[in-house]
């Protein structure tokens, strides 16, 4: 309880943009899980398709891109925080648009994916554009462990009550209504939509100030930030299949929504304390190696899948794959703000230039992705491509351990004064 309540004391001693923003994270990281990892299970329980899932994840990263150059031009008339509790908000109800469609076909999907794309893309922009402000470099480390730390949480407790939830609502009677599993995926989402609407009014307390200079659109960079695409591309090329691998390899080969979500929350009990605790305790100088473990975690976890592919690979890469994403997003989140402190103040621009740009290099490195997975699945089947597709990119993605690392040195030894 003492060091339940220090901890407390330390989260009141921060900003109150920064508690602000922690508060609205901690519930929308509640939605997310279904998001992620639900609307996949989703679609794969309608269709049985693997490659559906993965068409639905492309036009979501089309939405995604197409909402970065958007909310540039939005930023000139409105607020950032505004925009983001919009985002918010639209989530949910892009969500629901597919669950409450009477039938699923590759249409309905990559319209579905579009619009959670436009919804999470005004999320995700104007939640790093208003961190990069609220916060600086010394305090990211707990900014993004406490964040993770829910986002973990809530990867576990989601997926278990929402798998069991949809587990055992078929064939229950309601008013003399016989429920499908459909029925819950609607059901969720509503309550999606409530927790929503929490979040922006969490979000509404906030006094957000970000730089007056709305000249977002460039096309020529430092050297440094152009790297920092690099390493971003190398990202992407990973993110797509983190929401979509599990969904599609759990529903093959363990079972249904239950077996998704009991996974997914065991593996995700031991991630959640440990990333609040390195966020707590690591210094900047330590992210390097936090974000090689995560590399290599991750790799281990696709070795796995691609030598066993069945039950027990598969919760290898589980495993593997709850431990390496929060590691790697507690690394690589505080050096894009650092390098975008840096060359922000080189170049004299606003820092949406390059959170916005940051999503277009995220998107080259989905597509890549994406579409490898796609051509392979169509020239050899869907099960060639889960087994090596996943260990391809995990393999290619090692690459970003030494070239962040040149990243921070360039900063510390060159720019250092930038900062």
């Amino acid at each position: 309880m003492a060091g339940i309540l220090n901890e407390f004391k330390v989260f009141s001693s921060q900003t109150k943009n920064v508690k602000t923003l922690l508060v609205t994270n901690l519930l929308f990281a509640m939605v997310l899980p279904i998001v992620e990892i639900f609307s996949g299970a989703y679609i794969m329980s309608n269709t049985s398709s693997a490659t559906y899932v993965v068409y639905y994840q492309l036009c979501m990263y089309i939405g995604i891109v197409i909402t970065a150059l958007l909310n540039g031009l939005l930023l000139k008339k409105f607020r950032s925080s505004l925009v983001y509790g919009f985002g918010i908000i639209l989530s949910a109800l892009s969500l629901m648009f597919m669950m409450f469609m009477s039938r699923v076909d590759l249409g309905v999907i990559c319209l579905s994916g579009f619009f959670i794309g436009l919804s999470t893309g005004f999320f995700w922009t104007n939640r790093y554009l208003l961190t990069l402000y609220s916060t600086d470099d010394a305090g990211r480390n707990y900014f993004f462990g406490f964040e993770s730390f829910f986002f973990s949480f809530w990867n576990i407790v989601i997926p278990l009550v929402v798998g069991a939830f949809l587990g055992s609502i078929e064939g229950t009677s309601i008013f003399g209504h016989i429920l499908a599993k459909n029925n819950g995926y609607q059901i969720v989402t509503v309550v999606a939509l409530l927790i929503s609407i929490c979040a922006c009014v969490a979000l509404s307390r906030g006094e957000f100030k970000t730089s007056s200079n709305s000249d977002y659109f460039h096309v020529k960079f430092h050297p440094l930030w152009v790297k920092f695409l690099a390493l971003s591309g190398l990202k992407g090329m990973v993110q797509g299949f983190l929401v979509t691998a599990p969904a599609i390899l759990v529903l093959k080969f363990l079972g249904g929504e239950g077996e998704l979500g009991l996974i997914q929350g065991i593996a995700g009990a031991f991630t959640a304390v440990l990333v609040y605790v390195l966020g707590r305790i690591a210094r900047p100088q330590d992210r390097m190696k936090i974000f090689g473990a995560g590399l290599f975690i991750f790799f281990i976890g696709t070795l796995l899948n691609s030598i066993l592919f069945s039950g027990a690979g598969v919760i290898g890469f589980m495993i593997c794959k709850v431990l390496f994403q929060p590691l790697h997003d507690l690394a690589y989140y505080p050096t894009e703000m650092k390098t975008i402190d840096a060359v922000s103040k080189i170049e004299k621009r606003n820092g949406y230039t390059y959170i916005m740009t940051h999503e277009v290099g995220m998107f080259i490195g989905r597509a890549f992705g994406m579409v490898l997975f796609i051509v392979v699945a169509a020239l050899f089947n869907d099960d060639i491509a889960l087994r090596y597709v996943l260990l391809a990119v995990a393999a290619i993605q090692l690459l970003s351990l030494p070239l962040a690392q040149h990243i921070i040195k360039e900063i510390d030894t060159k720019h250092s004064n930038n900062e």
